[in-house]
């Protein structure tokens, strides 16, 4: 849980708007494409010129620019969080193993095996050469795997 401070009038210009102002700060992350993977507990509420955030988002760098998004709108001066982030899990590759088989193990979602790949660079190359025994990093996966 963290508290960042942020320049009260500077920043996008949303509370103005028709919309409640929580709704209009989830309509921004939403925008901003960071709503994929939101946790379905994901909450925004707004007392005053703080915002507060809680429930779990897919990753450290989303949930980062979800704090950014909050903050970096007018009339916000402090942004409360409570956002979590599954851990990351270390895989050991087993025979007949391809990214897409580990995706589908760890995400229910074998599309999602560039996840993986772009998680374990420099160390792979190409998706396609994997080899028993390697360890690989699934990022994300420590709450659902």
């Amino acid at each position: 849980m963290g508290i960042f401070k942020f320049v009260m009038d500077k920043g996008k210009d949303l509370l103005d708007q028709k919309d409640e102002p929580a709704e209009a700060i989830r309509k921004e992350v939403e925008d901003l494409g960071l709503g994929d993977g939101l946790g379905g507990d994901f909450g925004v509420m707004v007392e005053g010129d703080r915002v507060k955030l809680e429930g779990e988002t897919p990753s450290q760098e989303v949930k980062e620019k979800i704090i950014l998004a909050a903050g970096n709108v007018s009339g916000i001066a402090e942004v409360e969080e409570d956002l979590r982030v599954p851990e990351t899990v270390f895989y050991e590759v087993k025979s007949g193993d391809t990214l897409s088989k580990i995706a589908k193990a760890h995400y229910g979602d074998a599309s999602k095996y560039p996840v993986i790949f772009e998680a374990n660079k420099p160390m792979l190359k190409d998706p396609d050469l994997i080899y028993p025994g390697q360890k690989l990093r699934i990022p994300g996966a420590g709450a659902g795997a």
